[in-house]
């Protein structure tokens, strides 16, 4: 017999390309489980993080952003998005309060307009507008569409977090639990363990670079209090490649150097990390290369 109480269920934030998306599951799931960067279309996998309360879990799925598809991995990235919007209790609309609200806002707020799932609008990136500014956005949102709740939070700040968490809750159908006490995500180790070397490649780098970049954990071994991973960075061509090693290395280096530091903490070890990076020509496009490398 179920507990009638007890709530659980999924939930996803939705909007466009730094709307603070990633930032704010990491907050609520309170460990790093999506990668964050100022690059659109960052994440490119669906991840699952765990959130524990006492009458509810809420199952928060981080999703790659809706977008104009120039390649076959962003047709594949955008039916991965609304195959999830379509499973999902609730959604999230994340609109950044320092950004006047437009085209790809009004976009997305028409898409999830049809979903089975209660939608919330959150305005994000409350602490970089002052109060008057707030009240302004807040204002402009609930005109944008037919929210159950507009929330302001600060990732950041963790303004008004848990609250956002609450009222998630609170739309979620009557379930028992669905992940164990302990689980914080269902992503396996080596494509977390990925996913934070691309999220080091991706610092710094050219606009037309980081769409190009994919990486795949060949190995990952742990011996001890060490783990030894060896991991590739793939690139479409060779002038990318020479960009990603940097002079003399440096660049590849100073990627592998953060990427330790934190694998290091997802793993709990000591890291050893062996990075290479090879050429696969136009990958994005490529249907079976897109398969080799998990999408």
């Amino acid at each position: 017999m179920t507990d009638e109480s007890y709530r659980a269920g999924f939930a996803c934030f939705v909007g466009r390309p730094n709307a603070g998306k990633s930032t704010l599951t990491n907050a609520i799931v309170g460990a790093k489980i999506a990668i964050t960067s100022s690059r659109p279309q960052t994440t490119r996998h669906v991840i699952r993080g765990v959130v524990n309360r006492e009458n509810s879990q809420l199952i928060l799925v981080d999703t790659p952003g809706l977008h104009r598809p120039r390649t076959l991995l962003g047709e594949r990235l955008n039916d991965l998005v609304r195959q999830t919007w379509s499973e999902v209790d609730v959604v999230g609309l994340c609109i950044p309060a320092n950004e006047p609200i437009g085209k790809g806002d009004r976009f997305i707020a028409g898409q999830i307009a049809g979903l089975r799932a209660t939608v919330l609008a959150v305005v994000t990136k409350t602490d970089l507008v002052s109060k008057k500014q707030l009240a302004k956005q807040l204002l402009a949102v609930t005109e944008l569409g037919d929210f159950a709740e507009v929330v302001p939070v600060s990732a950041v700040e963790g303004y008004q977090v848990d609250l956002l968490v609450d009222l998630m809750c609170r739309y979620l159908p009557p379930s028992p639990q669905l992940y164990p006490d302990d689980m914080l995500t269902d992503e396996p180790e080596q494509v977390m363990v990925a996913e934070l070397v691309r999220e080091a490649a991706l610092e710094g780098v050219r606009d037309e670079l980081p769409h190009s970049i994919a990486v795949v954990v060949e190995e990952m071994i742990r011996r001890g209090k060490v783990t030894w991973i060896q991991a590739n960075l793939y690139v479409e061509r060779p002038s990318q490649k020479a960009i990603v090693i940097g002079t003399k290395g440096s660049r590849l280096k100073d990627v592998g150097m953060r990427a330790r530091q934190e694998i290091e903490k997802l793993l709990g070890t000591k890291v050893y990390l062996d990075l290479h990076v090879k050429v696969a020509k136009d990958w994005q496009r490529d249907p079976r290369q897109l398969r080799k490398l998990g999408f």
